[in-house]
């Protein structure tokens, strides 16, 4: 066996690298897929089984080389549409760095792919075709990484080979997309000009375009900051499920079992419960078998409460002094992802964390319009890919927090009761981080209402 005393291993080594979450995104044919094959296959992350089998599928569809697309679009209609329809999940990693990527479609029916792939992203790669610029799909993906406050976005301004690498026709694409961007809240933007095909700017710094002296892809991924510390940001429990075992050897064991979703516990901290609003002590904190006397997120674990109390799955258990308001009344900005319309009046379920509650939709008191970010009041409804706002009562009170502080405690899916289909995706409070995108919202009215 070899000793590992005077050395790191492996493992070791890769578990003391950051771990980067990144989605890709942009219109039809702007090479997405092709890119994040290029990544794989540059950074050495394609076992060898697999790029043979591109290898035989590309020479079986009449291509002399091999296509990288192919690597991540597996469905059966995805290679014979060329098109990618469903989020591709990739893991590959190199000395620097680990990573979880989302290639999600750019075609205009899956853009509810994209909101499930950028949703829990700390970066999105928006790619451009550099032939035709910036897109009404490159807004719109703009404006979703906006809504879920995604970070760091970086402009892949893509086939260069195919303008002949010109430098201003980049200039032009990164001034009118960080414009758009920055009016939306976005914080960061960085741009990129490649050539997916060629591997320019990829993996390896382009020969052809020596007027940028800027990182490549993969370079920027691997040294772009990220934090994954959510202990310090407001404490929160959903729970999941009660475990009452009632044997000979815990008959009184009650715990309240779920994963943070952010935040620290500790034992002996005061908590409350909600929407009840009960409080009372934690006595104990389990994680996997064992006792501790502090969690954190993103751990799985089981409360266990000094006062016997009332409490079922879909409860959420804050600290008492960082506790959010409950409310019937939620105000928030949708992206609609259903096939069927989206109607004032209309009967949903509304899931946040772990309670799925009943509602209707109150008002639908604006929809973005993309192309100068100016909201078309009053829309009466939302079909599928509008970005609006809406106003929703709730049979039972939730505790949401804002968006702007908790991606994971103030997002909420509106739910199809009939069908279980998904209608929007919401994000609770203010939309984006700028007045001008978020102005236009009418004001409340609360007639109307059964419960």
């Amino acid at each position: 066996m070899t000793s590992t005393s005077t050395g790191t291993s492996a493992v070791e080594r890769l578990s003391a690298t950051t771990l980067l979450r990144f989605a890709t995104a942009g219109s039809v044919d702007d090479g997405k897929s092709t890119l994040v094959g290029r990544l794989l296959h540059d950074s050495k992350s394609v076992l060898t089984d697999q790029l043979e089998a591109v290898e035989h599928a590309s020479r079986s569809r009449g291509q002399e080389a091999p296509d990288l697309a192919l690597l991540t679009d597996g469905l059966r209609a995805e290679r014979e549409q060329g098109i990618t329809i469903d989020v591709a999940y990739r893991y590959f990693a190199t000395p620097r760095r680990r990573f979880i990527l989302a290639d999600t479609p750019g075609h205009v029916q899956y853009t509810r792919n994209m909101v499930t792939g950028a949703s829990t992203a700390e970066l999105t790669v928006i790619l451009v075709d550099a032939r035709n610029g910036v897109v009404e799909q490159t807004r719109r993906h703009a404006a979703i990484a906006a809504l879920l406050r995604v970070p760091h976005v970086v402009l892949a301004v893509n086939k260069m080979d195919l303008v002949g690498y010109a430098e201003d026709v980049f200039a032009k694409i990164a001034e009118e997309f960080t414009a758009y961007a920055t009016e939306l809240g976005v914080p960061e933007v960085t741009a990129i000009p490649i050539s997916a095909l060629a591997g320019d700017n990829v993996v390896e710094p382009s020969a052809t375009m020596d007027w940028y002296g800027g990182p490549t892809v993969l370079e920027h991924l691997e040294t772009v900051p990220v934090s994954h510390d959510l202990t310090g940001c407001h404490a929160r429990l959903p729970v999941q499920y009660v475990i009452r075992p009632q044997t000979a050897e815990h008959p009184d064991y009650r715990g309240y079992a779920g994963q943070i979703a952010a935040g620290t516990f500790r034992v002996g901290e005061q908590v409350t419960v909600l929407p009840s609003g009960r409080t009372s002590k934690i006595a104990g904190i389990d994680l996997l078998g064992r006792s501790v006397d502090v969690a954190w997120t993103p751990q799985s674990v089981t409360l266990l409460l000094e006062d016997d109390i009332d409490i079922s799955r879909g409860d959420l258990i804050v600290p008492s002094g960082d506790a959010p308001a409950t409310t019937q009344d939620v105000e928030a900005t949708v992206c609609h992802v259903a096939d069927q319309p989206l109607t004032v009046g209309q009967r949903v379920l509304l899931k946040h964390t772990t309670r799925t509650v009943k509602a209707i939709v109150k008002d639908i008191p604006s929809r973005l319009t993309l192309d100068d970010l100016s909201q078309h009041a009053d829309p009466g409804r939302l079909v599928a890919n509008d970005i609006g706002t809406v106003k929703v009562r709730t049979a039972e009170p939730l505790a949401l927090d804002a968006y702007a502080d908790s991606r994971r405690t103030g997002s909420f899916l509106l739910i199809d009761p009939a069908d279980g289909t998904t209608l929007a995706a919401g994000m609770a409070g203010a939309s984006f981080a700028t007045e001008k995108a978020a102005a236009g919202v009418g004001e409340d009215d609360d007639e109307g209402w059964d419960f």
